[in-house]
Order: structure tokens, then sequence, then C-alpha cells
């Protein structure tokens, strides 16, 4: 017994070490989800709630327009002094009507533009073309003032034999030839960040956005990034009298010396920053050099309606603050700093391109 108590009391010391290496262990593995401490780094900070110029968002979403309560939206855009929303689900036909009356019935027409939208999957019925042009021409008649394509249309759509839909399909042409036609621009939001089709491991820089949401992963046998992205180049090639805006900056926000080459050859193509304002805050002085030289063809564009998430843009955009993160770690865990643009940029940015591009907006809504 008193052996036995010896050895006990010998091993203690080893019991109350291994508890303690515990204890570390548990600090030394805390999972890359979890691991998000709060900067201590001391700099001037410049929390922007509004934009110090009236802008125009060319990129949102308000599917219950027709429903909606205009009076709380307008409420929440002059707050952030947001002078004109484009709401791009308007669906067309009598869900667009429906959104329209509501509009014309509260008197915010110079406040509230809506965008289309056209159906491809049912492109094989025999009177596809004849309705769908039919559809827009209506569209336009009720105040329609653009058209958008989801990125559904030319990825995940297929025909009746199962086939993807390719957006240059040349039945489509006509579509794109009369939005040319009505001084429309078309806002195409093609395929979706190119991680979405690499493997998910740990080389890729979405790694944990894919594993909170697994349905973003593409399988690489559907169709590639590569495909999608070559025939939307077609597709801006082929109708040169039509003018384009790529959503989410074409996705080269993370390349922008090549998307600036891409801007170069395709005259038609203009840009918008939804969604992908974490791109240009991790390189501030490339990104300062990409606005000088092509101020004239990137629009504001937010993509989700979220009144609280505006904030970062205007600082990215305006302030020059620095080491400030992005409000959504799974889309950007690093950080970003504000860009600092002059007055000259931020004014085409966030309102002069879209009165160039959106028919009804006009600059004496600035003075």
């Amino acid at each position: 017994m008193r052996i036995l108590s010896l050895l006990l009391l010998s091993l203690l010391p080893l019991l109350l070490f291994a508890q303690e290496r515990k204890k570390v262990d548990s600090t030394l593995t805390v999972s890359f989800e979890d691991y998000d401490p709060p900067s201590s780094l001391i700099v001037p900070e410049h929390i922007m709630t509004s934009a110090s110029i009236p802008f125009v968002d060319v990129h949102s979403h308000h599917w219950r327009m027709g429903t909606q309560d205009l009076d709380k939206l307008i409420s929440e855009m002059d707050e952030l002094n947001m002078r004109v929303v484009v709401n791009l689900s308007g669906r067309g036909g009598e869900a667009l009507k429906g959104m329209m009356d509501n509009i014309n019935k509260k008197g915010y027409q110079d406040r509230i533009v809506c965008f289309t939208n056209i159906n491809i999957r049912s492109i094989d019925d025999p009177d596809y073309l004849e309705a769908t042009l039919a559809q827009l021409r209506y569209d336009k008649s009720i105040g329609a003032r653009g058209l958008k394509i989801y990125k559904s249309q030319g990825m995940s759509n297929t025909d009746n034999a199962g086939n993807r839909i390719k957006i240059n399909d040349p039945r489509l042409a006509p579509i794109f030839e009369l939005a040319g036609e009505f001084n429309w621009p078309v806002l195409i939001h093609y395929a979706d960040p190119k991680q979405f089709w690499q493997p998910h491991d740990t080389n890729n820089e979405r790694w944990l956005e894919l594993k909170l949401k697994p349905n973003r992963k593409q399988e690489n046998e559907r169709v590639s990034w590569e495909t999608i992205a070559e025939e939307t180049y077609d597709l801006f090639k082929k109708h040169p009298n039509t003018n384009f805006i790529a959503a989410h900056m074409a996705w080269y926000g993370n390349d922008l010396v090549y998307l600036g080459k891409f801007l170069d050859d395709n005259p038609n193509v203009n840009v918008e920053i939804g969604a992908v304002i974490a791109e240009l805050g991790r390189q501030p002085r490339a990104a300062n050099r990409f606005f000088e030289k092509y101020q004239d063809r990137v629009l504001f564009g937010k993509d989700s309606y979220n009144p609280d998430e505006y904030a970062t843009y205007f600082r990215v955009l305006e302030s020059d603050d620095e080491y400030f993160p992005y409000y959504k770690r799974y889309h950007a865990f690093w950080k970003m700093y504000g860009l600092d643009l002059p007055e000259p940029i931020l004014e085409k940015l966030y309102w002069k391109n879209a009165v160039r591009l959106i028919a009804g907006l006009e600059a004496d809504m600035w003075e």
C-alpha cells in the first residue's frame, strides 16, 4: 500500500503537467473559422454612414417592389445619400407593371429605376423569340430602362434536350440587338468567382466560403469558368452597338491589369463594383491607378440591399483609413485600405457614368 501511494505521488506531477499541456494545446488548435482577433493597430478611423456625394446604386434587388413600402426604402436611401436605386429584379410583364404602378403611385419615378428580365429556359418554344421581343417592347412602354441577365442564363439553364444554353446562342441575338435599339444597358452577371471551380483545398482563397456554403462549389465537368467567360466575351463582340455592364467587375477585381486590357478591347463594356469592394480595398495603390485610367468605365453597385453594409463601401472609396475589415469574413479574411479617391473620379463612379448609360437619369438631378 505504501509503495502504491509513493507511486501515485510520483505520477502526480506528470498528471498535472499533462492537464496543463492539454489546456495549452487547446489554445493552439483554434479553428480558422473561429480565429478572428481584433486588431491591436491604433490608426485613425472614419466610419462613414452616408456617401459624400449623392450616388446611384446600379446593382440592387427588390423582388417585391410591387407591394413594398417604398416610403421606407426612400427614407433609407436618403440616410445613405443614395439619389437613385436600380432594381435589377423587374421580372417583366405583369410583375414589372405592378412594380411600376407602385413607383408611379408614390411619385418616385426619379428615385427608382427598374430593369427587366427575360426567360431563356423556353428557348425551344416555336414562339419564344417573338414572345420575348414583344415582352421587352411592353416592358419599355411601362418604364423599364435596362435588361438584367442572371448568371443561371448561360451557366445552368438548359433546353428541352438538357443542353446548356449558351449566353451567346444565336437565337438570343435579336434580344441584345433590341436592347441596343432601346438604348438600354444590359447588366450581365456571368459565372461566379473563379475559385468556386477550383479544388476546395488549402490553396483556395475562398476555402472558408466554400466550407460554410458548399452549394457554391462548381463541378468542373459541368462547364468551366473559362468557357462561360469566353462565351460572354463573344456576346460583347457580336453586339458592339449595345452597352453592357459586367457585374462584379467581370470577376477581375483581383487582376486589374487584365481588367484594363479587357476594357480596352471591349469599348461597349463597363463594370460595376458590387460585392467586390474587398478586392479593391486590399490593393489601394493599384486600384487608384485603375480608377485614374478607367474612371469613365466603372459604376457604383452593391448587389444585396443591406443599408448597414454600405458604410464599408464609402470607407474604402472615400477615406484613407488603414487596415480595416470587410463585413463578411468568409468573403474576405484580409484587411482593407481606403482609396481616398479624388472628387472628380468619385463623381463619375457615383453618378456621372450611370447618367451616361441609363436613359432618364439627368445631370441636373445632382445640381
